[in-house]
């Protein structure tokens, strides 16, 4: 198999996509509510859901989950065994394919595993564990950055990005926290960004409940005593109702996480409201890569879907800098946050904050759940 660099690999993808898209947008005809074969393996909402901010048909929709699933434990297969040369793995959802970024030898056993597991070697120039490592240590020098809105690794690009508000004069401090990182030269790039992220904190995703008898946010997934959200939305303590419970955690900034335990009559259930009259039950918590087409739950807008855009994001909100986030292009407005995100039936983070909004489309950043469910030591309820 012939390795694919960067730059050979974004214009050949960036031609197939366009022919990709007109097939989608033909085979988007037909009635999505049509039986399509797969289609009882995923809830009837999520896949509605797909339908109509994707673009695809309810037979396509099925293929990407499909194969998202099979790529994401591939992605995970691959890391393990490639070591210290992984640096990143995304998807193309129009192709279905999978993509892994290695510093390794550009031939024989690099190849062959990337190969044996469905996916096409790119050559990177630095690791997934070096661009990361950078993105840790610039920690509070760019967080005091002015007009500085945040920081993630781009796999796709094999760079650390560091994002600044448009306008803003803040190319010399970046350089100056990018030096104090030992971040190495072209080993970063700064774009701007119209609007700074900000905490979606009037109510939240999935079922809304209340902290204080006063603000409003909502039930990101069920655990076995209660349920996660954002951590924005009450500190430790905090009573709440509908359902009734009290924070038994929460940690914002630096996380965006908190975990609400609720009261003998409530009863959590491994699903999420999907708007349209009925449940999207989950399934387990597994993480999806960068390219995975993901959707999410609000009580304010409803349900939205988009694609993962990087990980491991840091954002600089105006309350201070969260770590370890999810970026996504799915839209969120005031009072989305808390809400959940799926990949198919996997859960995968809750809504921290983000920018835009359903109208003109957006920015939106989720906190893991995985890393929730560790810090708590709580088991996520599936359906």
């Amino acid at each position: 198999m012939r390795r694919t660099t960067f730059r050979t690999m974004t214009a050949t993808a960036a031609g197939l996509t366009l022919a990709a898209t007109a097939a989608t947008a033909q085979a988007a005809g037909p009635d999505p509510d049509d039986d399509v074969a797969g289609a009882d393996r995923y809830p009837a909402g999520l896949l509605r859901a797909m339908t109509d901010d994707l673009g695809v048909s309810k037979e396509r929709a099925v293929e990407r989950l499909d194969f998202q699933d099979d790529a994401a434990a591939a992605q995970e297969r691959l890391r393990e065994k490639l070591g210290d040369d992984f640096a990143g793995a995304w998807l193309d959802p129009e192709l279905d394919r999978l993509f892994v970024a290695t510093t390794g030898d550009a031939g024989g056993a690099v190849e062959a595993a990337v190969r044996a597991a469905g996916g096409r070697a790119v050559d990177a120039r630095y690791s997934l564990d070096q661009l990361e490592g950078w993105a840790a240590d610039l920690g509070d020098d760019a967080a005091a950055a002015v007009g500085v809105t945040g920081w993630h690794v781009d796999v796709q690009d094999n760079t650390l990005v560091v994002e600044t508000l448009a306008g803003a004069d803040a190319r010399a401090d970046v350089d100056d926290a990018l030096a104090a990182a030992g971040v190495p030269s072209g080993a970063a790039t700064v774009r701007t960004t119209a609007e700074r992220p900000r905490v979606l904190d009037d109510v939240v995703g999935g079922n809304a409940y209340y902290i204080n008898g006063a603000s409003r946010c909502s039930v990101g997934f069920a655990v076995t005593d209660g349920f996660v959200t954002a951590g924005h939305c009450g500190s430790a303590g905090d009573p709440t109702s509908q359902p009734t419970g009290t924070f038994a955690g929460s940690s914002f900034p630096g996380d965006d996480y908190g975990y609400v335990q609720v009261g003998l009559g409530s009863t959590p259930v491994g699903a999420v409201n999907d708007w349209a009259g009925g449940q999207v039950a989950v399934a387990g918590a597994e993480p999806a890569p960068v390219g995975a087409q993901v959707c999410r739950s609000g009580s304010t807008s409803g349900w939205h879907c988009g694609t993962v855009e990087a990980l491991d994001v840091s954002v600089s909100y105006a309350e201070g800098t969260v770590d370890g986030l999810i970026r996504t292009d799915v839209c969120a407005e005031p009072g989305d946050s808390g809400g959940s995100l799926l990949a198919g039936d996997q859960a995968q983070g809750v809504t921290s904050g983000g920018s835009g909004d359903c109208t003109s489309g957006g920015t939106t950043f989720f906190q893991p759940v995985g890393e929730i469910l560790d810090a708590y030591d709580l088991t996520l309820v599936t359906g």
